[in-house]
């Protein structure tokens, strides 16, 4: 298939109709024809049931559709990168992070990274760390954000801020002279917040626990750091959660560090032999500055 035709066949599976295509394209009906004519052509099969005028897609209209939906939005980024071109807007940065990270150190860096770069495109999207990788490897993200270091030999995981797991509690819990001291798994009581199997940061607390010979049972699971933390805030039990997330909650809750201690790294992710942009590379160090800030 050429492009015209994924781009003519996208469209009429989109609209449903030749005539609707042709208005999506701007295009002719007769030349919307044409080229599904041609497609199917070369194809040797049809990928349309014709009936009273109105087109069904058969099933292997369906797949092809499904397979060709990733590289419809790459031709809708081409567009829009030759529209920011004639714009005088050159770069677009794409940034990848945990939700996490997103929802509590991004917000800070943004707005002060934007001082400086205010005219410059930024795509922020958030993904679990297996997907960010991905999404950096297939040259879709310049940069991403991620508590964990995916050790996989085409990222390069550059450490930005350092913290500890942290244990967060509804206002009161503590008094002023405990919240300076750790906390460890024997003095849990009451509620405790849990998180979904196999969540790298919940499976460090229960290894935790369970070497000091406590089995936690959770009546309340998430699959968020920010969801724990918004349950404690309004007095849903206590929860062990990465520095970032127990540091924006700072006034609405309290909180101590998890002893033994856990120490936790917020990583900046790279596609190995692709060097960051200047303005990526500010937006990196501004994130780092918030990230180091939001704890101190």
């Amino acid at each position: 298939m050429r492009l015209r035709h994924i781009e003519v066949f996208h469209a009429i599976m989109q609209v449903g109709t030749i005539s609707g295509a042709a208005q999506v394209l701007h295009i002719s009906q007769p030349a919307v024809t044409k080229v599904l004519q041609h497609c199917e052509l070369q194809l040797g099969m049809p990928l349309f049931e014709r009936v009273r005028g109105k087109l069904y897609p058969k099933p292997e209209a369906h797949r092809l559709f499904a397979e060709t939906e990733k590289l419809n939005r790459d031709l809708q980024g081409i567009r829009r990168l030759a529209a920011s071109l004639k714009g005088r807007t050159v770069e677009t940065i794409r940034l990848v992070s945990t939700p996490t990270v997103a929802a509590s150190v991004l917000p800070q860096a943004m707005s002060n990274w934007r001082r400086a770069f205010a005219d410059t495109r930024c795509e922020l999207a958030t993904h679990h760390t297996s997907e960010i990788v991905n999404t950096l490897r297939l040259g879709e993200a310049d940069l991403g954000l991620s508590l964990q270091d995916p050790r996989h030999p085409g990222i390069v995981a550059e450490p930005i801020a350092q913290g500890v797991m942290t244990v967060i509690a509804p206002p009161g819990r503590w008094s002023a002279a405990q919240e300076t001291q750790p906390f460890s798994a024997p003095q849990l009581e009451g509620e405790l917040i849990g998180y979904a199997d196999n969540d790298p940061l919940g499976d460090l607390v229960l290894a935790a626990c369970e070497a000091q010979g406590i089995q936690p049972h959770f009546h309340t699971v998430v699959q968020t750091y920010q969801i724990a933390r918004s349950l404690v805030e309004t007095g849903g039990g206590m929860a062990v959660v990465d520095p970032f997330t127990a540091a924006s909650g700072r006034g609405r809750l309290q909180s101590r560090p998890w002893a033994p201690e856990i120490p936790i790294q917020l990583y900046l992710l790279t596609p190995a032999h692709a060097p960051l942009s200047h303005g990526a590379s500010q937006l990196a160090r501004s994130i780092a500055d918030a990230a180091r800030a939001l704890l101190g």
